[in-house]
């Protein structure tokens, strides 16, 4: 094969993988499938009782039994959301999800029954309104949601989830309904020393909710390291796990997957958290405005030269972007690839820049990166890809390094409000700042979130703020 044939093969390989990887989020059509499913279930409840009522009294009837159909909803609701009865393995399995909400209807029933046997309530014609509306919505609700099947499958497909298969070389393995490709097509490395190689993986991975590699036992621990920061549940072919039966683990098409990652948020974290960072960012923006506006002239008064500066750093997933802040150092200096940390007496910086770094101003425009889904309020300070500590490359002194991305970035975090901020002038000034991000992906809640916001008040002013 000649050489021209070889590079065009290669390239018609790489953008056909690419095109079949072009597919829709399947994360906001479970949204809808879930609320469909549950506006679903509240007609169904309350139409059984109004029917069992009528049946049993007519019109007066009717409007009772639908007071306990009111009474049974909330509790049956919330009964369902904890049992899996809008989960994906309720998306996957129809009689999966009509079983578990029948157990939530038996123990709302339950729960309504032992309240009347308080309250001394009896009235026959209430128990047998409630009976038969408890029987009918019992059938109606495994009704619909049978009838719902062809719904899930049109908004989301048969497997409910976007699942990858990366072939490294390793052994091959099929799974239903999954997307196969080659890492050599798709130009992806394990390469933990190449953020472009991160980023080219990050943007593979944007759209899918769980990758499986297939690769050699040697390349096994970079992948694994780096499915860690890439906010995705990610396993590693193994086969030794169907040998050994080990935990934290599955087997699939007679191969052994080893679970080596899980993004650490669930969707309803995620969506508390940004509810959180863009009503906070959008209020603090409408608060600041007069501050930024003439922080904003002084900058352009200062020099002439651009108001913002703009440095690509690496966030979620090990994906690149666009970070904004206030210039405070001279045009012609600014370091774009970070490879120099700002010190103290700094020459590059200006007088404006001086005074906006130390009160930590220069970081209001993140505000506009937090309403963009790029940032958020707290989390991991997202670095330069150039910045180094002591001589070495962030990730080439701890390439744990990586796990830091598998949430947003944020404006604050825990290191900063434990003082670990400025130039990293030695190892330690990183590994400090690192053990502190890897402490606050372990356990998020966002009291928390909520609590740093507040400590980080006392550190916007600080000696290692230049």
């Amino acid at each position: 094969m000649n050489a021209p044939f070889a590079v065009s093969q290669q390239a018609r390989q790489r953008s056909e993988a690419d095109e079949l990887l072009v597919a829709p989020s399947l994360e906001r059509r479970r949204l809808q499938c879930y609320l469909v499913l549950i506006v679903s279930d509240i007609v169904a409840v309350s139409l059984a009782f109004v029917v069992a009522g009528w049946l049993y009294d007519m019109n007066d009837g009717a409007m009772r039994s639908l007071v306990y159909g009111q009474v049974l909803l909330p509790i049956f609701l919330t009964l369902a959301l904890y049992n899996g009865s809008y989960s994906t393995c309720s998306l996957r399995e129809g009689w999966r999800g009509v079983l578990r909400a029948q157990a939530a209807i038996m123990v709302a029933v339950a729960v309504v029954v032992f309240v009347q046997f308080l309250m001394k309530s009896s009235s026959e014609s209430s128990r047998g309104a409630f009976s038969g509306g408890v029987i009918l919505a019992m059938v109606l609700v495994a009704w619909s949601r049978l009838q719902l099947r062809s719904f899930v499958r049109w908004r989301c497909g048969a497997n409910v989830i976007n699942e990858l298969i990366i072939d490294d070389g390793g052994p091959q393995l099929r799974l239903p309904g999954a997307i196969r490709v080659s890492a050599s097509a798709m130009g992806l490395r394990p390469d933990l020393t190449d953020p472009h190689s991160l980023d080219r993986l990050g943007l593979v991975l944007r759209n899918i909710d769980r990758v499986v590699i297939s690769c050699p036992a040697d390349r096994r621990a970079n992948w694994a390291m780096i499915l860690k920061g890439a906010n995705v549940d990610g396993e590693v072919l193994d086969d030794e796990v169907a040998r050994l039966g080990a935990q934290g683990a599955r087997v699939a098409a007679n191969h052994g997957l080893l679970l080596v990652s899980a993004g650490p948020l669930g969707l309803r974290e995620r969506a508390i958290k940004r509810i959180f960072d863009v009503t906070f960012a959008g209020g603090a923006i409408l608060a600041l405005s007069p501050l930024m506006l003439v922080v904003a002239l002084a900058v352009k008064f200062q020099d002439g030269g651009p108001i913002f500066f703009t440095q690509r750093r690496m966030g979620r997933g090990n994906r690149f972007f666009n970070m904004y802040k206030f210039r405070s150092m001279t045009q012609a200096l600014c370091d774009e690839n970070g490879n120099q940390s700002a010190s103290k007496e700094d020459q590059r910086i200006t007088a404006v820049g001086r005074f906006i770094r130390r009160t930590s101003i220069d970081e209001l425009p993140q505000l506009f990166n937090v309403l963009l889904g790029d940032m958020s309020l707290v989390g991991p300070r997202p670095h330069a890809t150039g910045s180094l500590a002591g001589d070495k490359l962030f990730w080439e002194v701890d390439l744990r390094y990586w796990q830091r991305h598998s949430l947003k970035p944020g404006l604050s975090g825990l290191a900063q409000v434990r003082g670990f901020r400025g130039a990293t002038d030695h190892e330690s000034d990183l590994v400090n700042r690192l053990q502190s991000d890897l402490e606050y992906l372990e356990g998020w809640t966002i009291m928390r979130d909520l609590q740093i916001l507040f400590l980080t008040l006392r550190v916007l002013v600080h000696d290692r703020a230049f």
